[in-house]
């Protein structure tokens, strides 16, 4: 390993003192991790710490580093300026809309090391006064920046909502999401502007090792309660007609993190759907979906669902199976149920989750290829996976088949060989 002299500076290792203090070391630099494997960033893998970034402190993991004159990575293993001190690696759970080229560089320091919360873990360094990570910007989309979130505002518009509709039980719950969450969904609903959530299913048919809204006790904690009830047709079109006859670029979706799988309340949805459609022909109805129920989805697309959003961990079956653990459904019917979609003229995104080292394995790259050409999904969205990417490995077994490509070479290679993809991080608003 080494890195060419023309792409120097790199950034300066980050790591954490013992009061949790972030500090910079000019005696290694930044190193990227990928599946496992350290590598040194070129200038090209970097931006600045998007707006809206959080910087984690790893516990119990040690930080890995560049040596500028060799190349080749090491571990720092106490605080170079107290010599001893106990210190802790350091990593950037990245603003919407980026997508990490590399993870975190650290090292366990032993077995017992406890479970990384439910968040992304990318690369960071500290150069010319500035934090720098190892990822791009996959959308330009501005729906969640958080420039565009005034809190004062934000308040202010949602307890006026609230007020106005104390019996709306799906209105009262997106309040919680947007005032003790920040979800920017809920955000942007009560700002009446982009796109609005609509969870509707306290249930699911999967056990998602990543799951954000429920997770097994003893585990990592989940980030978000869940709902607990589903709300009534008209509840849903009470939010939805006047989100999508009035805001920007309107787009309704099913399908949340505070939910289970939303497939499994179909019938509501259904006529939700009529619902909605008999008082308004403009926007978008999405779902995002497990995608696990293809008979479900063809009766959705028959009452005018406009696109669905398939998430997706792998294209490859047996990792999918692993990360999900289904019940009920398998692979196939994930597939199918693209296919009834694209077969109704329906739109088609694939929340692809991304890990480095993962997505970019040649094995992968393969397979999500094939599932493009035989599903022609029309939109990849560049969500970075949320777990702990060790734990991930680790239960889906992953066994690589050759050296990672690179992500932003693996996304290279896909726009040249599907140029008509499109790529981004959010659901599209696909009409007027």
């Amino acid at each position: 390993m080494s890195c060419p002299s023309s792409e120097r500076p790199l950034p300066n290792l980050v790591f954490a003192n013992s009061k949790g203090e972030i500090l910079d070391y000019d005696g290694l630099k930044i190193a990227g991790a990928s599946a496992g494997d350290f590598y040194c960033p070129s200038r090209q893998d970097l931006i600045e710490l998007p707006e809206g970034s959080e910087l984690f402190v790893l516990p119990d993991r040690l930080p890995v580093g560049i040596e500028a004159d060799t190349g080749e990575p090491a571990l720092l293993e106490s605080n170079p300026f107290a010599p001893g001190e106990a210190i802790q690696a350091v990593a950037a759970f990245m603003a919407p809309a980026h997508t990490a080229v590399y993870t975190a560089a650290y090292q366990k320091q032993n077995s017992g090391a406890p479970l990384l919360p439910l968040f992304a873990y990318t690369a960071v360094g500290w150069m010319d006064g500035k934090f720098y990570v190892t990822a791009f910007r996959s959308d330009a989309d501005i729906r969640q920046d958080p420039i565009g979130f005034n809190q004062d505002l934000i308040n202010k518009k949602t307890a006026i909502q609230l007020a106005d509709y104390p019996k709306n039980r799906l209105i009262q719950h997106l309040g919680k999401c947007c005032l003790t969450y920040g979800c920017p969904a809920a955000r942007n609903y009560f700002l009446e502007r982009w796109e609005a959530p609509l969870p509707c299913s306290p249930i699911c048919n999967a056990a998602c090792l990543g799951c954000i809204s429920l997770q097994p006790s003893g585990c990592c904690p989940s980030t978000q309660d869940r709902i607990q009830f589903v709300p009534s047709a008209a509840e849903i079109a009470e939010i939805a007609v006047p989100h999508l006859n009035s805001a920007m670029n309107p787009v309704v979706s099913f399908g949340q993190g505070c939910e289970g799988e939303p497939l499994l309340q179909a019938e509501t949805i259904k006529r939700a759907i009529e619902l909605i459609r008999k008082q308004t022909t403009r926007g978008t109805i999405n779902l995002n979906t497990n995608a696990s129920l293809p008979a479900a989805v063809q009766q959705l697309a028959d009452s005018g669902l406009d696109s669905i959003r398939v998430s997706m961990n792998s294209a490859r079956p047996a990792y999918h199976r692993r990360y999900y653990q289904p019940r009920g459904f398998d692979f196939e019917d994930v597939c199918n149920s693209m296919t009834i979609m694209k077969k109704n003229g329906r739109h088609v995104s694939l929340n692809y989750f991304i890990l480095p080292g993962f997505t970019d394995d040649p094995g992968e790259f393969s397979a999500i290829c094939d599932l493009i050409v035989h599903r022609q999904p029309d939109l990849i969205q560049l969500r970075n996976l949320n777990m702990d990417p060790e734990y991930y490995l680790k239960a889906i077994k992953f066994v690589p088949e050759g050296k990672p490509m690179g992500m932003r070479n693996w996304l290279k290679k896909l726009k040249k060989l599907f140029p008509r993809l499109r790529f981004g991080y959010f659901n599209p608003q696909i009409n007027s």
